[in-house]
């Protein structure tokens, strides 16, 4: 038995046998870290999960632990859900001065597994004398300050923070929360922000005093910086050895013209790294309780642009095979023309009771939400009040969650 203090320390298991006694969650969790770290796992398990079961990486024995079974082992883990085969783990591993973590009694083991994270090239482990929620609390409070930039690690370590290059981080469709991971991290490394208007405006508030942040907003039918006037802030900030994020709202290359930033930082010979992010288009409908496919309703969903009129020369949308589909259609930036997106759907087939939901500001606190029919939704939108930005779902799909 250990006592409540433990010796921290990092095992290098590479090509070293590692036996895990037991099959369900508990190894699920812990199995990932192992491969990763190239250990040569072994699992004995009356029964595994289908995630277990499935893992490339172990070798999985579907039987009960034998005496003998720890033979050449370097590190074990005792995770069934048997008291007694915990135990007998524990105890062949002691005789054979293995050491092994026993996760049903902490204190009963020889090791113990901290709540752990990787965070750009550093392994953080956390301890709190068995108490495994606390030390979850505390690794989680550790990893967050990071991601928010509260503790810098070494950013010499971090090789997609490239001081003379862009990183073009979708920032998702309003709720700060809803970054990804990376793109928080990157963030928090920023000499310079480019920020769209649409982009989570209460992260901007995290940065560092020293940061430039450039606004690069694009106001429906009114002020904006044109995108040649953008691409060279990027091209021109990245070439005096910034490091310059260019935060968007929603996904960076969904209707937010991305891409054309990516060519132009190319052309420059600017390195860019693309942070996806979570677009609005399936984003709000799911915060609003749509989904924008469900089973047996809708096996599609179109995600449409609606800044250009149909039958403008410049459209490439074939409106008509859309109104031919009983699936989903979500619209963005298309309440300026709701009427002419309307009426052709209508014309082209689309059932006047088709239902429809109309979500401005989806995902902050100045949410307002609209249903209606293709029948109605034009006049509805328009007696609402109904101002970018706001998306439309059009199909059975938004009749769910009223």
């Amino acid at each position: 038995m250990i006592s409540e203090n433990a010796y921290l320390v990092g095992l290098r298991l590479t090509g070293r046998k590692v036996v895990v006694v037991g099959g369900g969650s508990v190894a699920q969790r812990r199995l990932p870290l192992l491969v990763a770290n190239g250990a040569d796992v072994h699992v004995i398990a009356r029964e595994v999960t289908p995630v277990v079961e499935a893992m490339a990486g172990i070798t999985l024995l579907l039987r009960e632990f034998r005496a003998g079974d720890l033979e050449g082992t370097w590190y074990a883990i005792a995770a069934t859900d048997d008291p007694e085969v915990n135990a007998a783990v524990v105890a062949e591993a002691e005789r054979r001065h293995i050491f092994c973590v026993r996760a049903d009694v902490a204190v009963e083991g020889t090791a113990v597994t901290p709540a752990s994270f990787e965070y750009e090239g550093l392994s953080v482990g956390v301890l709190a004398g068995g108490e495994h929620r606390r030390s979850a609390a505390i690794r989680s409070a550790i990893h967050e300050a990071m991601q928010r930039g509260l503790i810098a690690p070494d950013m010499s370590a971090t090789p997609d923070v490239v001081h003379g290059g862009v990183a073009l981080v979708g920032g998702g469709p309003g709720d700060p929360e809803l970054i990804t991971v990376r793109g928080r991290r990157l963030l928090a490394h920023a000499e310079v922000v480019v920020a769209d208007r649409l982009a989570p405006q209460e992260l901007l508030a995290e940065l560092s005093p020293h940061v430039e942040v450039i606004d690069a907003s694009k106001i429906p039918y009114g002020r904006a910086m044109a995108q040649e006037a953008i691409n060279g802030i990027l091209i021109d900030r990245a070439k005096a050895g910034k490091f310059v994020v260019r935060l968007k709202g929603g996904d960076p290359f969904v209707f937010a013209r991305g891409y054309e930033e990516v060519l132009a930082c190319a052309e420059a010979g600017i390195p860019v790294t693309v942070v996806p992010g979570v677009t609005s288009a399936i984003g709000v409908p799911a915060l609003a309780g749509v989904p924008v496919t469900h089973r047996h309703v809708t096996h599609e969903f179109v995600v449409v642009s609606g800044h250009v009129a149909p039958g403008h020369p410049e459209s490439l949308v074939n409106w008509n095979a859309l109104a031919q589909l009983s699936g989903t259609i979500v619209l963005l930036m298309a309440v300026e023309r709701i009427e002419l997106f309307a009426n052709v759907l209508l014309e082209g087939g689309r059932p006047a009771d088709t239902p429809v939901l109309v979500v401005q500001h989806g995902t902050t606190a100045a949410q307002r939400t609209l249903r209606a029919t293709l029948a109605d939704a034009a006049e509805r939108i328009r007696d609402d009040g109904i101002r970018p930005p706001a998306i439309i779902v059009i199909g059975p799909v938004a009749a769910f969650g009223g």
